[in-house]
């Protein structure tokens, strides 16, 4: 029952991360000029959709309610996004920006599948967060190479 109930916040945990960076790319997109970080914004956006598309089918599969990031924490984004990017739309900072975003997370999916224990029954909801954490990992290092 436990190790359900880890699989169903781990699931959450995809989720919520897919969400959240859709979210950011669809606030930051308005605000690029650059050809290069639109063309890495729109592939990353469309890898976040389809790993989100898979936590959807997972989660009705397996009865879990996903439940998608509040509006104020969307108004928050939003506002930050547009602060940042109004006082410097440059590929670096952007590029900055969107490495904290991807760190953020990098560092909370480590964290809920560091609380899985190694008998893990439920390895499609494992496997799509590794999935999901290998294509963050790589896109972090896209985004270091466009700071430089």
């Amino acid at each position: 029952m436990e190790e359900m109930k880890k699989s169903e916040e781990v699931l959450a945990e995809v989720h919520r991360n897919c969400q959240l960076a859709l979210q950011s790319i669809s606030d930051i997109l308005p605000e690029v000029d650059d050809t290069a970080v639109k063309e890495e914004l729109l592939k990353q956006h469309e890898e976040y959709e389809r790993i989100s598309s898979k936590a959807a089918i997972l989660a009705k599969n397996k009865n879990v309610e996903l439940k998608n990031p509040g509006p104020i924490k969307k108004a928050m984004m939003w506002t930050s996004i547009k602060v940042n990017t109004m006082k410097d739309d440059s590929r670096a900072h952007i590029a900055e920006m969107m490495v904290q975003g991807t760190v953020m997370g990098i560092t909370a999916l480590k964290t809920s599948l560091g609380q899985m224990s190694e008998n893990y029954p439920d390895h499609e909801i494992k496997d799509l967060a590794e999935e999901l954490l290998h294509a963050e990992e790589g896109f972090e290092k896209s985004w270091k190479s466009l700071i430089a």
